[in-house]
């Protein structure tokens, strides 16, 4: 017979749990069985492997055919954030824009610019929601379906946007975390979120208007059926019926699945330039690097669905 060797003996070694580890991912941009089609009415660039491309050949000042609705409307469920660069829309050409797929909604707790439906984000008055992961306000009960924004002024460095797709971030958590999760349901509250830069006087008239609102850990996306991980840094305070310990530890893990790479695409703007994103998909990132500059945004949100 010939002798086997042994392995060699390795020294005691261990990585602290619940954290992202090297080696291969899935990366998966559409569903098991989604066919991809060619577009026909624009050019469309890819940006990341599985999310963000950028839109040619569309002009979003004008009124939307139906039959480009259509197809903006595949390539968002596709690429969950499109961009399309130095378009220079009013706010009634962004909000026209924005309301070809449902009605707007507006957020009392943010400055707005020229127009009541154009919420207006100048980073040098109020730091809000910059250096923190985040889908926009899921401490509603239907939270926005998706938000176009548009950089008004840009800093001559920095500032740039990064997003994240929930999907492939949902793909890779382990097995045996996706058991724990599935039918799981988490809190939400405008609180945690706003608190960290406006004074409790500024937010507590608003605390019957948003209470805290339950929605599902693992949010099955409406038209795709994609499962997405629907839990945030910004507003997501608690898993119901965990155990704080263990739902704190949980909610560190699907938080950090957003800082993965490779489920990422960023975006360094020019002024004029928009990005259309599907809030249920994705969550984002405004980097914080350009003071002591000025960068001016302005979005527009749209009215989504109860999540399921």
């Amino acid at each position: 017979m010939t002798p086997t060797t042994a392995p060699p003996a390795l020294r005691d070694h261990r990585i602290p749990a619940d954290g992202l580890y090297e080696g291969p991912r899935e990366l998966r941009r559409v569903p098991e069985g989604w066919t991809d089609r060619p577009y026909e009415l624009f050019e469309l660039v890819p940006r990341g492997r599985v999310i963000g491309a950028e839109i040619h050949g569309v002009d979003l000042s004008r009124p939307l055919a139906p039959p480009l609705r259509a197809e903006l409307d595949r390539a968002l469920l596709e690429w969950k954030v499109l961009f399309f660069r130095e378009q220079h829309l009013t706010s009634r050409q962004q909000r026209a824009f924005a309301g070809h797929w449902g009605e707007l909604e507006t957020n009392p707790l943010l400055a707005t610019g020229d127009d009541p439906e154009v919420a207006r984000l100048d980073r040098t008055a109020v730091p809000t929601f910059e250096n923190v992961w985040h889908a926009d306000v899921t401490f509603r009960e239907r939270p926005a379906l998706g938000a176009v924004l548009q950089l008004r002024e840009v800093p001559p460095v920095g500032g740039d946007t990064l997003w994240a797709d929930m999907a492939a971030a949902y793909d890779n958590l382990p097995e045996e975390v996706k058991e724990r999760v599935e039918g799981a349901r988490a809190v939400h509250d405008f609180i945690p979120g706003f608190s960290r830069f406006y004074p409790p006087e500024r937010l507590a008239p608003h605390q019957d208007r948003f209470p805290p609102v339950e929605h599902p850990v693992v949010r099955r996306h409406p038209v795709t059926g994609r499962r997405t991980i629907f839990v945030n840094a910004s507003f997501t305070t608690r898993i119901v019926g965990f155990a704080q310990e263990e739902s704190d530890r949980l909610l560190r893990l699907l938080f950090q699945q957003a800082h993965a790479p490779e489920f990422q695409v960023r975006y360094s703007w020019r002024a004029g330039d928009v990005a259309f994103w599907d809030n249920r998909a994705t969550q984002h990132y405004a980097v914080n690097d350009y003071a002591p500059h000025r960068r001016i945004a302005e979005r527009v949100a749209i009215a989504g669905d109860r999540p399921h």
